[in-house]
């Protein structure tokens, strides 16, 4: 059971990572640079780990379990059997915290498919802050929360995105995941300001922050995760960084994987984008 002081922590110094896939698992042992990793928890086994992993934690390298379909932006509470394997995740791990998305999954035992945008509203908050409430609650370790990706909003949305998680974060001291990219994503689809997000969001309570690569498609923006960071997202990683000194950034990629060059490239790019915050300052 998370201690309530837990919840208080700050976010433990990660540095600049890269999201384990079993398909890179080769790339990542032997690529310098990479301080921390995030692993897909719904992808693992906590009593049979990938050798990768076991070696990869051997060196010391923080391994953060990603949940991606706990659901706390539904109407029910978060599974018990999904929080017992997030947190056997971080048992096995050795983890300083938990990531989920601040997403609605499903909704009377069906499956959406999709991270989806949470209706912004004042029951909405209630509900949730109750759901994160018992995740929280479940977790030996810290949990937070990232912003989701999205291709519509909720026509009876009373707060901003930024509003809602800095309410989330004042009623629950949930820690915040920042996905440049998905901010980026919401700025090019429904013409919201990623930068008036960065002003409004609680970044003293940020754990880490993820940037990611997509492409436009008719006039849509898609976060796939399959391509180099363009340089929008980049700029985004140097304002946030700028206002606040993220404990880690992490660059996802998911499919189409590149070389290890390429990726190594992206390490550099993200690091470039970060020191571009300190020297203007």
């Amino acid at each position: 059971m998370a201690e309530p002081e837990a919840r208080q922590r700050t976010g433990v110094e990660l540095g600049v990572g890269i999201g384990w896939r079993a398909e890179l698992d080769l790339s990542i042992e032997r690529m310098p640079g990479v301080d921390f990793l995030e692993v897909v928890a719904e992808n693992i086994r906590p009593a049979d780990l990938p050798e990768s992993l076991h070696v990869l934690r051997t060196r010391g390298m923080p391994v953060v379990p990603h949940g991606v379909s706990l659901g706390v932006g539904g109407a029910e509470p978060p599974s018990p059997a999904r929080l017992a394997h997030l947190a056997a995740c971080a048992e096995a791990l050795g983890s300083p915290l938990v990531s989920e998305h601040l997403a609605f999954v499903r909704g009377g035992g069906i499956e959406a498919g999709h991270l989806l945008p949470v209706p912004r509203t004042r029951e909405s908050l209630r509900v949730i802050t109750e759901n994160v409430r018992r995740a929280q609650d479940a977790l030996p370790v810290p949990l937070a929360l990232e912003n989701v990706a999205a291709i519509f909003g909720w026509p009876d949305d009373e707060l901003t995105e930024a509003q809602f998680l800095a309410e989330l974060v004042e009623r629950t001291g949930v820690r915040l995941l920042i996905d440049v990219a998905n901010l980026y994503t919401n700025q090019f689809n429904l013409g919201l300001s990623a930068t008036d997000a960065l002003d409004a969001l609680p970044l003293e309570h940020l754990a880490y922050v993820h940037v990611a690569g997509g492409y436009e498609h008719h006039g849509i923006w898609h976060d796939t995760h399959t391509t180099s960071a363009p340089e929008p997202v980049l700029d985004l990683l140097t304002e946030l960084c700028a206002r606040a000194t993220p404990p880690g950034v992490l660059l996802e990629w998911d499919d189409e994987y590149p070389s290890d060059a390429a990726l190594a490239n992206e390490l550099a790019r993200i690091r470039t984008a970060m020191s571009a915050a300190r020297e203007s300052g």
